[in-house]
């Protein structure tokens, strides 16, 4: 994995549960493959070597807040707590909140493969 030198910066000050949740979500996308993980002014990137697969959008006292952008709605799922379409685009953000190491179970991962493994 690739850490950008400001991921420090996103990262002071959070709890070490939160901690403890943006590095495990960290490591189980790491076992689909390699990521590049890099800040923006407000949210943390996870790219491939060809797109962007997810934002970190928020790093909360007790939750990490995750957003998969897909080409279409994935609406029948147990994880995502909204999936709205961009407008003006034929991109759908589907909304995680983790809460605990256990959110990120078979369901989700199977989306952060096909978030991975998505053409542009």
């Amino acid at each position: 994995m690739q850490l950008h030198p400001r991921i420090s910066e996103f990262l002071a000050g959070k709890s070490a549960h939160t901690l403890m949740l943006y590095d495990h979500f960290l490591s189980e996308f790491e076992k689909i493959g390699d990521i590049i993980v890099e800040p923006t002014k407000t949210m943390v990137g996870i790219s491939n070597a060809h797109k962007r697969t997810a934002w970190i959008t928020q790093l909360g006292k007790n939750f990490i807040h995750i957003v998969f952008p897909f080409r279409q709605p994935y609406n029948d799922n147990l994880c995502f707590q909204k999936v709205g379409q961009v407008p003006g685009s034929q991109q759908f953000n589907h909304h995680l909140r983790v809460l605990n190491a256990e959110d990120i179970n078979d369901e989700v991962i199977g989306f952060m493969r096909r978030a991975y493994c998505e053409e542009k």
